[in-house]
């Protein structure tokens, strides 16, 4: 436990040193950046939760974007694997309740983490659970891209 406490006491001196790195200059378009990105996440997370739910297949496969990654309690999956998951109804999203939402941008990457509880029908048996979710937006061409989707089951809600 001790050294653990070192670690991490080490790692906090060192993060103010290396965030005062320079970048180099990106040739990325500039990012979307303050309040209006932020509510531009939150309500692109709430609308592919509706697309989930709806099987909107094409929308989703428009969001996804082709290198996505998706993990779930049971693995992990490509976006092919996925849109057939929700297109089979292997895994029916019915409604996502969302507790708590929260955005970070960093450049052209964005973080939303959402505290839900899931109602879903898996293997023909209606759950519900608790899970943080963890979604990676990337921006490219002025659109943002899911380029992952993570579900972290909570231990209580």
């Amino acid at each position: 436990m001790r050294t653990l406490i070192r670690c991490l006491g080490a790692l906090s001196l060192a993060i103010p040193v290396m965030s005062s790195a320079k970048a180099a200059p990106s040739t990325e378009p500039a990012p979307a950046v303050g309040q209006a990105a932020d509510r531009e996440l939150v309500a692109l997370s709430r609308q592919k939760w509706d697309w989930m739910a709806q099987r909107e297949i094409a929308e989703l496969d428009m969001l996804f974007d082709d290198q996505a990654v998706f993990v779930h309690m049971g693995g992990t999956m490509s976006k092919t694997a996925e849109l057939e998951v929700i297109r089979s109804g292997a895994i029916q999203y019915k409604h996502a309740e969302i507790k708590d939402v929260s955005t970070r941008v960093i450049g052209t990457t964005a973080i939303v983490l959402s505290h839900i509880r899931l109602i879903a029908i898996v293997r023909g048996r209606e759950v519900v659970n608790p899970f943080m979710v963890t979604e990676v937006y990337v921006r490219t061409q002025d659109q943002w891209k899911l380029g992952s989707l993570s579900f972290t089951r909570l231990l209580k809600d």
